[in-house]
C-alpha cells in the first residue's frame, strides 16, 4: 500500500485533473460568454446531455471492465428505445411498463452479444461490430413498417414530466427548485450509485474486474468468466437502452436516429475518467467527469459559433489523448504491481492498494 497520504493520492488521480479543468473552463466561458449561465437555453440542455451521455459512458464502462468493447452501444440504445416506443404507440402501455420493456429489450440484445462472444471466443470488437450492422438494418425497417413518418410519437402520462421537466416544476412549501436542473438527473444519479455499489460492494463486481485484469487468473480462481462476460454485456445493453429512452423523452419522440452520437462519447467519458481500456479498473465518477468535460467544451464552442465538423475533430483529438493516457496508466499499473506482488500472483492481477471511494480498482 502506498505511504502517500490519501489526499496526495487523490490529487494525482484523473478525477482531480478533470475537476480542475472543468472548473477553469466554466470560469473562462462564464467570463467571456455570460450567456453560458442562461438556465433555460444553455444550462438545462447541457445538463440533460450530460445525464444521457453519462449513462452511455457507464454502458461502455461495463464491458471495458472486462477488457471488451461495445461498438453497438448506439444501436442497442436505438433498439431499446424502439421497444418502448412500440409499447406506447401500438399497445398503449403505461410509462413504467413501457420503460421496463425497453430495458428488457436492451438487456436481451446485450445478453445475446455476450453469449456469442463467450461461446465462440471471437473478439468483442468483431461481434459488436456485426451486431451494430445488424441493428442498423433492423431498427429503421421496424420503424418504417410499424410507424407513420418513421417515428413513434404517442406519449403516456408522465412521459414529458420525465424528459422535459425541471426541478422548477416541483414546488414544496412555496419553494421551487432551479429551472436549469432537469428531473431526469434523479434516475441517473440512482443508476450511478447502483453501478458504483456493484463494483465496490458485490462479489459479481469484483469478479468482473478480475476477469478484465487477468482472465486466466480469474478462471484458475474459480470465477465463471463466461458468465461474467455475458453479465457485463447484458448490463451494457440495459444501460444503453436506458440512455436511448432518456434521449427519446428529452426530444419528445422515438426515432431510428436515437443513439447515432453515442459511440464516440461512450469511449471518451470512461477513458478520460480513468477506466482502463484493457480492463480491470473502472471509475464511475470519473466517467461522469469525462462526459461533463467533453460536453462543456462542446457547448462552449457552440456559443462561439464553431461548426459541427470542428467539434467532431476536437472530440477525435480528445479521444486520442485519452487513449494515450490510458496506455500510460496501464503501463504504470503493471510496473507498480510487479515489485509488490504476492507469491504466486499472476501479472495483471489485483494491485496491492486500497481503493478510493469513487474509483473502483481491480
Amino acid at each position: 500500500m502506498s505511504d502517500r497520504p490519501a489526499v496526495v493520492r487523490w490529487l494525482a488521480t484523473p478525477r482531480f485533473v478533470l475537476i480542475a479543468i472543468i472548473v477553469v473552463l466554466v470560469a473562462v466561458l462564464t467570463a467571456v460568454k455570460p450567456s453560458f449561465l442562461n438556465g433555460a437555453f444553455v444550462l438545462a440542455p447541457l445538463i440533460t446531455s450530460i445525464t444521457v451521455f453519462t449513462v452511455v459512458g457507464l454502458a461502455q464502462m461495463m464491458v471495458l471492465s472486462i477488457g471488451h468493447m461495445n461498438i453497438a452501444v448506439g444501436q442497442m440504445a436505438a433498439f431499446g428505445a424502439m421497444a418502448s416506443g412500440i409499447s406506447f404507440d401500438l399497445f398503449a402501455l403505461p410509462l413504467a411498463a413501457g420503460l421496463l420493456l425497453g430495458l428488457v429489450a436492451g438487456a436481451a440484445i446485450g445478453a445475446l452479444t455476450g453469449w456469442i462472444i463467450a461461446r465462440t471466443g471471437v473478439n468483442s470488437f468483431i461481434v459488436t461490430l456485426a451486431m451494430s450492422f445488424a441493428l442498423l438494418g433492423l431498427v429503421p425497417t421496424v420503424y418504417s413498417a410499424l410507424s407513420t413518418g418513421s417515428a413513434f410519437v404517442v406519449k403516456p402520462e408522465g412521459f414529458d414530466l420525465l424528459g422535459r421537466s425541471s426541478f422548477s416544476s416541483v414546488c414544496l412549501a412555496g419553494w421551487c427548485g432551479p429551472a436549469a436542473i432537469p428531473l431526469m438527473v434523479v434516475p441517473v444519479l440512482v443508476v450511478m450509485a447502483l453501478v458504483g455499489l456493484l463494483y465496490q460492494r458485490t462479489r459479481w463486481g469484483r469478479e468482473l474486474l478480475l476477469t478484465g485484469s487477468n482472465v486466466t487468473a480469474a478462471e484458475l480462481s474459480g470465477i465463471p468468466t463466461a458468465r461474467r462476460i455475458v453479465m457485463a454485456h447484458t448490463l451494457s445493453g440495459t444501460l444503453a437502452a436506458l440512455a436511448g429512452i432518456l434521449l427519446a423523452t428529452s426530444i419528445g419522440s422515438f426515432t431510428p436516429s436515437i443513439g447515432d452520437e453515442f459511440m464516440l462519447q461512450s469511449f471518451v467519458g470512461p477513458i478520460l475518467g480513468g477506466t482502463l481500456l484493457a480492463g480491470g479498473y473502472v471509475s464511475v465518477v470519473g466517467t461522469f467527469l469525462g462526459i461533463t468535460l467533453t460536453l462543456v467544451i462542446r457547448k462552449g464552442l457552440e456559443l462561439f459559433g464553431v461548426g459541427i465538423e470542428t467539434l467532431n475533430v476536437l472530440l477525435g483529438v480528445i479521444l486520442l489523448v485519452a487513449l494515450s493516457a490510458d496506455r500510460v496508466r496501464e503501463i504504470r499499473l503493471r510496473r507498480g504491481r510487479a515489485p509488490g506482488s504476492a507469491p504466486g500472483r499472476p501479472s495483471g492481477s489485483t494491485p496491492d492498494r486500497t481503493p478510493d471511494a469513487e474509483e473502483v480498482p481491480a
